[in-house]
């Protein structure tokens, strides 16, 4: 493609995510007695290179001689940096070949391990412009060609005026010798490219520090993969979500913000404003108020298996998705309700506590052993189902009661009513959802129809259970022993006190809501609810959202998709045909669904449209939003 513009990229920490250098010392070092001393003067020299403060044939020549390669490492250094190449270039792999003409790599890295890389998407042999070893007979590296120009300071810019391109030239790098291609006159913009390593001194002196190739594509009106570039897509994640979640939305080239604690309603709502992705787990309300102030918010991710703390009317009003996690963390609250249960009927949290205290009270009085015994779920969803399986496996009857039809496990009974469980359960477990109507479906009445001696266990939502009923029942006999980990209201963060009329009592756990917080569960959670937000984001799939109707989308492919929101109202999808059958517009699929609130329809169309298409299909009567994906 014939265009007056040409693109000079940089290769390490450009093209590919590290400095080739350092791969090499992997290699080449492997075996070598100074392997991490020798690896950490390499690193401190290439960023004395990168920032200027050191020639670059002093560093070429420093760091060839800490590395000591040979042609034996080559193959395995190729391999590496292969698996090591950008994210967002790989994403944007159709650019190199559209353009391949006007895209030249210039770097002073070597030429013998950048050609395999690069030529793979595309870029020309000859565009490819570094310095090349020199080896003797046995293969070893014992220098560079130094005729070559960049081989030594100011190499980049004399390239390029050997090359003298006829038009506009832009550069994107994250070093020094970058910048001076600019510097020189011989560019018209320098791009910082900050994906992989951000370096402040080249940051400063940069036209435009571009986070991805694709803000680069988006600025200039290039873009061949996406629609909107991902470093432009906010996420915000709140209440220390799993690190591996803050890894994929990362890697994925969204921009990631932290923070450690829950947010109140005034917090978030000053945070929220631009952001396009809210990432919690239960202690953080996104009210509609807050949401009044989400002017871009597209998807919320509840990193938990409740939702309670979104109101999801609003969400779905607003055409905003949410997503959560329904199964991730089922298994080890389960394993806590087990271990609770057992630890309650042996009455080990009093001997226990007597221990410290220096009593030894070895006594059988007050312990029971869980076989044998009835257990009573509240709510049989896919907690209660599992305990159930595993109770059931430790010698218990199981009986259940759930406000919906659900199919029993194993030997499990069902129960008419919650009031059959309360009256004949030797240990009751709640396991009830955080809707409004729950609030306080265990109180005085319901402890009074329990059996003398019950052990209580609530590890699903603090507003179920009337705490000061519990503290009577506890304190009068009737609750033998009981175990909390939810509770009406939760401290913040943890350097809030927690508060509670159940401190202190005899045979009572209290746990910090972690019936999910494992390390298997938090990175089960980490690893899916991201996953889900960036499949809406990337395809427009919705499969598991919690309020919008679910589908999963095929990968897009030669065409463009059209994402339309809209109130549930009769006309909606035959409007948008008719704009685009009016328009020419060929459908080359299309997906509705719809549920009481909302319809979702997904058009696929050809490369060709108007671009006025896109208004008219926003100015539907009843749309809620609308956004178009490459």
């Amino acid at each position: 493609m014939k265009i007056n513009k040409y693109f000079v990229i940089d290769f390490d920490s450009t093209f590919t995510k590290v400095e080739a250098f350092d791969v090499l010392a992997e290699i080449s070092l492997a075996d070598h007695p100074e392997r991490e001393h020798r690896k950490k003067q390499i690193v401190e020299i290439t960023n004395q290179g990168m920032d200027g403060s050191l020639s670059l044939r002093e560093s070429l020549e420093k760091r060839l001689n800490l590395l000591a390669p040979s042609k034996q490492h080559l193959p395995a250094l190729i391999t590496k940096l292969k698996g090591s190449v950008s994210e967002s270039f790989k994403r944007n792999k159709d650019f190199f070949q559209t353009y391949a003409d006007n895209i030249y790599i210039i770097s002073n890295g070597f030429k013998e391990f950048i050609e395999p890389i690069v030529t793979e998407f595309g870029i020309k042999s000859e565009n490819i412009l570094a310095n090349e070893f020199r080896f003797d007979k046995d293969g070893r590296v014992v220098g560079f060609d130094t005729e070559n120009p960049l081989s030594a300071n100011g190499g980049k810019v004399e390239q390029l005026k050997k090359l003298n391109l006829p038009g506009d030239v832009y550069v994107i790098g994250d070093g020094y010798t970058d910048y001076e291609i600019k510097h020189a006159g011989l560019a018209n913009k320098f791009y910082a490219f900050t994906e992989n390593v951000e370096r402040e001194s080249v940051k400063s002196k940069a036209d435009h520090i571009t986070p991805s190739l694709d803000e680069f594509l988006y600025l200039n009106k290039l873009n061949t993969a996406i629609s909107y570039p991902k470093n432009r897509i906010n996420v915000l994640l709140l209440e220390n979500v799993h690190p591996v979640a803050v890894a994929l939305l990362r890697a994925e080239g969204f921009n990631v913000e932290t923070y450690h604690a829950a947010m109140t309603e005034e917090e978030l709502i000053d945070r929220v404003k631009n952001v396009h992705v809210l990432g919690i787990r239960s202690k953080t309300m996104v009210t509609a108020k807050v949401l009044e102030h989400a002017n871009r918010l597209m998807a919320i991710g509840a990193f938990c298996i409740g939702t309670n703390q979104i109101d999801l009317k609003e969400a779905t009003k607003k055409g905003i998705a949410v997503f959560n996690a329904p199964f991730s963390n089922t298994r080890s609250v389960v394993e806590l309700a087990i271990a609770q249960m057992i630890i309650l009927i042996r009455n080990i949290v009093d001997k226990s506590n007597k221990m410290h205290d220096g009593v030894w009270d070895k006594s059988a009085k007050g312990s029971f052993e869980v076989r044998g015994k009835k257990l009573g779920l509240i709510g049989y969803g896919n907690i209660g189902t599992q305990l159930s399986v595993i109770a059931e496996s430790l010698g218990m009857k199981v009986i259940y009661y759930d406000a919906e039809e659900k199919l029993s496990l194993g030997n499990a009974v069902k129960c008419k009513t919650m009031r059959e469980v309360l009256e004949q359960a030797d240990v009751i477990s709640m396991h009830v959802d955080g809707r409004k109507t729950n609030t306080n479906i265990i109180g005085a009445k319901e402890f009074a129809l329990m059996k003398k001696g019950v052990i209580f266990i609530n590890l699903s939502r603090g507003h179920v259970v009337d705490i000061q009923a519990l503290r009577e029942n506890i304190l009068s006999g009737k609750v033998a022993g009981c175990a909390i980990d939810v509770f009406p209201y939760e401290p913040v963060s943890n350097d809030e006190e927690f508060k509670s009329e159940l401190r202190g009592l005899p045979n009572t756990i209290l746990t910090p809501h972690i019936g999910g917080s494992t390390l298997e569960a938090q990175e089960n959670i980490g690893n899916f609810v991201p996953t889900k937000m960036m499949e809406y984001i990337n395809n427009g799939s919705t499969s598991n959202s919690v309020n919008f109707p679910n589908i999963t989308l095929p990968i897009l492919e030669n065409a463009h998709r059209l994402i339309h929101i809209h109130n549930n109202v009769p006309g909606i999808l035959a409007k948008i045909n008719q704009i685009l059958a009016e328009n020419g517009i060929n459908i080359v699929g299309q997906y509705l669904k719809t549920n009481e609130s909302i319809g979702y329809v997904i058009t696929d169309i050809n490369k060709e449209y108007n671009k006025d298409v896109i208004a008219q299909l926003r100015a539907i009567e009843h749309t809620i939003k609308f956004r178009v994906l490459y």
